[in-house]
């Protein structure tokens, strides 16, 4: 998943197929785990700069922070936790929403996936609550009106 530069790049719509896949061909939890961090350690980190008081997410146990930008009527979000676990599911939430237009993310059937993955089943309760926040506000910026520029 890195760009041409090396530098890690966000997920894309086929690293959603590849983390079915991934989740598929585990057959313990330990190692989907393990598949989780490494996806998060694949994230590029936000700029200092975006990881204002504005930008967290509340409800999450650990320190979330989401941007977002709407490009030729697209969102591109920019995620970051301060936890290696947390910041695979922030993964799989941009593999899921990440640069779609508002309309396909609000349509988007993200408890459908989860139960796919078995997700929330096998997270704390408060691990659960903070995706299920991160959702929400990802869900709340695809709400917003576009700003014109």
């Amino acid at each position: 998943m890195a760009s041409s530069e090396g530098a890690p790049s966000p997920p894309s719509r086929a690293a959603l197929d590849e983390i079915r896949d991934s989740f598929g061909f585990f057959d313990n939890w330990e190692d989907r785990y393990r598949f989780i961090i490494d996806l998060g350690r694949t994230l590029a980190a936000m700029p200092d700069v975006l990881k204002t008081d504005a930008n967290i997410v509340h409800g999450c146990q650990s320190r979330v922070w989401i941007a977002s930008t709407l490009i030729d009527g697209k969102l591109h979000f920019l995620l970051d936790s301060d936890a290696l676990i947390v910041r695979g599911l922030i993964a799989i939430v941009l593999a899921a929403f990440n640069d779609r237009t508002p309309e396909e993310i609000r349509s988007f059937d993200i408890d459908a996936l989860f139960l796919e993955l078995d997700l929330m089943r096998h997270l704390s309760p408060a691990r659960g609550n903070g995706l299920t926040a991160l959702v929400r506000r990802v869900l709340s910026k695809a709400a917003e009106p576009p700003i014109a520029t």
